[in-house]
């Protein structure tokens, strides 16, 4: 009997384990035996050793992208948490048309990323954009070096600002009316209720939205491509553009497996960081 329940368990987790194996582990050890071997992607495949990763280590264009990549999510990150956050405290009152709002705000994060690019492309056009035209002035939004990485990161922090605020949505709605109750006849009422109640509780969710959002910038390829391809003079040159360059313009998809695990690293070291923060301070009951 034991042993057919095993069976029967066994059997019920197979189509799981294959999807985790074909889709999850086999992409990993490709990708780490790819690391050590020489392509072009014409010729036949080489052991190469440790080569790909010596130059990968010592290239200083892709140490520019992993810089780079840490200046946007620096921008990008704390700007849509705290919109994100705002906007959440709104379409959390329960009026008329919320719903509404809710999925208009989650509309850009439903998006394709290149459609996204494109539009906002013709936004921040030069000659005949649609900013340039409110503002009445010339403006180089996405070729001038200091305006481009800002420019993008407005365009990622627009695209996930809806996807940012239905889970702060869903935070502040699982608070449970009693401790505000009970928070409101202590004093704690307008910023103090935010500050003091609101923002305590949503450890969880905020340590959500954070692990999401990091691993989201550091994910980040379509939109930059659409907008300036890495460009200007590589001022946006993110690691998912270096590694899409690296493996497809090169054709050195070795040294493109090197740079995907040394950002695998990268974000494991952001996400444990953040774990070890939150661990002491998320409170799982209300």
């Amino acid at each position: 009997m034991d042993r057919r329940r095993a069976a029967v368990g066994y059997a019920l987790l197979l189509p799981s384990l294959v999807g985790v194996g074909c889709f999850l582990l086999l992409p990993i050890a490709v990708v780490l035996w790819l690391s050590v071997h020489s392509w072009n992607l014409l010729g036949p495949i080489e052991f190469s050793g440790w080569d790909n990763w010596r130059s990968v280590l010592t290239d200083r264009r892709f140490g520019h992208s992993i810089l780079v990549t840490l200046a946007l999510t620096a921008i990008v990150v704390p700007a849509q948490t705290a919109l994100g956050f705002a906007v959440a405290a709104m379409l959390a009152r329960r009026g008329r048309g919320s719903t509404v709002l809710r999925v208009m705000y989650a509309l850009p994060w439903m998006c394709a990323p290149v459609a996204v690019g494109v539009v906002w492309q013709w936004i921040f056009a030069p000659t005949g954009g649609a900013l340039n035209a409110l503002l009445g002035e010339r403006v180089e939004w996405l070729s001038s070096p200091a305006l481009a990485l800002p420019a993008v990161a407005a365009v990622l922090v627009w695209t996930n600002l809806g996807y940012v605020a239905l889970f702060f949505v869903a935070g502040i709605r699982a608070i449970p009316g009693e401790i505000l109750d009970a928070g409101a006849l202590d004093g704690a009422v307008g910023w103090r209720r935010i500050r003091w109640l609101i923002l305590p509780l949503l450890r969880p969710t905020m340590f959500f939205v954070l692990v999401t959002g990091v691993l989201t910038v550091f994910q980040t390829f379509d939109a930059v491509y659409a907008l300036t391809r890495g460009g200007p003079d590589h001022r946006t040159d993110v690691v998912g553009m270096r590694i899409y360059s690296e493996a497809f313009e090169a054709a050195h998809p070795g040294r493109a497996a090197v740079m995907a695990v040394v950002v695998f690293a990268v974000m494991f070291v952001i996400t444990l960081a953040q774990h070890r923060y939150f661990r002491e301070r998320v409170s799982h009951e209300y």
